[in-house]
């Protein structure tokens, strides 16, 4: 039991962006598993699936295309995740060792767009799944669906796990159920499994978008491993979430490809989902679409939580956050209202052309996670002095300039590879005939130089001020400030 002199309120979550202290680490190393697929496992996933059929791809090689991508992108995600137990901190805190105290409001304010970008998206597909279910107009829907992530949110990390364990078990029946009914009893057309319809063009795409997909989770995950004990293996930090959001992705986004090869130009989420279900039984495609709104809620929540996280630390990047509950309100009620707003503001145009800006803000993760895994795994080997990321004088500086090189240097290294839809296509992605593989660029280039950049740091002095500053930051935590 800690010892705090800050107000509790029972049931709901107070710690933030501080240090989470070892005796207030709990929970099993196997929730993460059912907690990766259920983010993942949401019918927002399937719109990830759709490139390559929408392209000119068959269905075979689309297939094939988001396996690959997703066993690929999620190594990078998973890798993230090991890094919550070790250091108890959240994910975007962690990013003031490479960038500096205030350099790393770059890659906050883009993580914060992300996170209130995809919650535009889901509220309104959940408002769409209850409006065609329940009726009672879109809107009131995504009000409805917005508040209740909100409180989920609200009361934090141990309920959003347990929520997600629930929806698992779930999912495996009503969607176990769907899944047999698409395979059985809808009909692909002509070619669709023809190994000879393999095109490099639509089959790249998909696999960049997938991959850039699951990267983008990267921003979450330590999120909902930082209460774990440090005595849990990296190994199986890894493994757990690895499977757990490469199986969620991959049985989703297939759903995806399925469906858009089935319906072809009549193909919409909602109404594709409602008709395929109704081929089991009739009724069925509202229970599935009932369900699926259930799912989005949780990633609702999941992204208000982050954002609320990626918040606070900008704010403190300018002026120091105690971290209390008030704040926690106060930045979950902002983010709230701004994907609420933004929700209710968007339109048939916005909607059309949302999968063209997720993919711009996801070209932005890749070198920032090249940089974050880069110093975390080779250059400082886990090694972090913690007290010293939230002090603005502190031994991390204000500006990191190797990280912010490296990113800048990885990003201005894909642009030529970028392919977004009808608004832009790179010289060297139109000489791959749109394909984008702006990926296989930034990672290496980013990871690469911010090596280079950070030969010369003293690894063994910050860890020796680390150990030298371990009581105090315990004792800070068990008081509740910032250390």
């Amino acid at each position: 039991m800690t010892t705090s002199s800050e107000p509790r309120v029972p049931g709901l979550e107070v710690r933030s962006i501080d240090y989470v202290p070892l005796d207030e680490r709990h929970g099993k190393l196997w929730h993460l598993g059912p907690l990766w697929f259920m983010s993942n496992a949401q019918i927002a996933t399937l719109a990830v699936g759709l490139i390559s059929i929408t392209g000119g791809g068959n269905l075979l090689w689309s297939l094939l295309a988001i396996v690959a991508g997703t066993l690929i992108g999620t190594f990078f995600m998973a890798f993230h995740s090991a890094q919550g137990p070790q250091l108890g901190l959240p994910q975007m805190i962690q990013s003031r060792p490479q960038f500096g105290y205030v350099g790393a409001l770059l890659v906050w304010l883009f993580a914060y767009v992300q996170y209130a970008g995809f919650n535009v998206f889901n509220t309104i597909l959940a408002g769409q799944a209850l409006h065609t279910t329940l009726h009672g107009g879109v809107k009131p829907w995504v009000i409805v669906v917005t508040a209740v992530g909100l409180v989920v949110a609200l009361v934090g990390y141990d309920v959003i796990h347990k929520a997600e364990r629930l929806l698992t078990y779930t999912f495996l029946v009503v969607f176990g159920i769907f899944t047999v009914g698409v395979l059985v009893n809808l009909r692909y057309p002509p070619g669709s499994f023809d190994p000879g319809g393999f095109r490099w063009t639509p089959f790249l795409a998909q696999f960049g978008v997938v991959a850039g997909y699951q990267i983008s989770w990267a921003i979450y995950v330590s999120d909902y491993s930082r209460y774990l004990p440090p005595g849990v293996t990296v190994r199986k930090t890894f493994y757990w979430t690895y499977f757990g959001s490469a199986l969620g992705g991959i049985w989703l986004m297939v759903l995806g490809t399925l469906l858009a090869a089935w319906a072809g130009q009549d193909f919409d989420t909602i109404r594709s989902i409602d008709a395929a279900g109704d081929t089991v039984f009739r009724g069925f495609g509202a229970v599935v679409l009932l369900f699926a709104a259930l799912g989005l809620v949780s990633v609702t929540a999941l992204n208000m939580y982050g954002g609320s996280l990626t918040l606070i630390s900008g704010i403190d990047s300018f002026r120091k956050v105690r971290p209390t509950l008030a704040v926690r309100l106060l930045t979950l009620g902002v983010t709230a209202a701004l994907s609420l707003i933004g929700a209710l503001a968007a339109t048939s145009h916005f909607l059309r052309n949302f999968n063209d800006f997720l993919l711009l803000v996801l070209y932005l993760f890749i070198p920032w996670t090249a940089v974050n895994l880069m110093d975390y795994y080779v250059v400082r080997r886990g090694h972090y002095a913690i007290a010293e990321i939230f002090n603005p004088r502190g031994i991390y500086g204000r500006w990191g300039w190797q990280g912010i090189t490296a990113y800048l240097a990885g990003f201005a290294a894909m642009v030529p590879f970028f392919s977004v839809g009808t608004l832009f296509a790179g010289p060297a992605a139109k000489a791959l005939g749109g394909a984008d593989i702006s990926l296989f660029i930034g990672l290496p280039v980013s990871a690469l130089l911010y090596w280079w950049l950070t030969r010369s740091l003293d690894v063994a002095a910050e860890q020796r001020l680390a150990e030298a500053e371990a009581a105090e930051l315990d004792r800070a935590a068990h008081e509740h400030r910032e250390p």
